[in-house]
């Protein structure tokens, strides 16, 4: 009789002893898969931010490129005659801005 109580307490403790091996196993699968998603996703997180400094910078040459081109229409508006009053006074007073950002650097530099 107590060699059959120990049988079936040996029994009952490798049964628990493989269920806490499955579950420890389903924990490690569980945990390998949350790492490969996790460093997947990293991956993906760095790309998504070199896309959009690039789309950034891409932005500001626009941008600058767009001003450069609005400049030059004023400019030929004014060569050809075809400018009004107020666009006229507007230009001049864009022009004004600019000599005095000039100014300012020059005195910056030589200060």
């Amino acid at each position: 009789m107590i060699c059959r109580l120990r049988s079936e307490n040996s029994d009952i403790m490798n049964e628990i002893i493989s269920s806490t091996e499955q579950h420890l196993k389903r924990i490690q699968d569980k945990l390998q898969q949350l790492l490969k998603q996790h460093s997947f996703l990293q991956k993906e997180n760095n790309r998504l931010k070199e896309e959009l400094e690039t789309t950034k910078e891409q932005t500001l040459i626009q941008q600058q490129n767009i001003s450069n081109l609005k400049q030059q229409v004023e400019v030929l508006k004014l060569n050809a005659g075809e400018m009004g009053e107020a666009d006229k006074k507007e230009f001049e007073k864009r022009i004004n801005a600019y000599i005095k950002e000039i100014d300012k650097c020059i005195a910056l530099l030589g200060g």
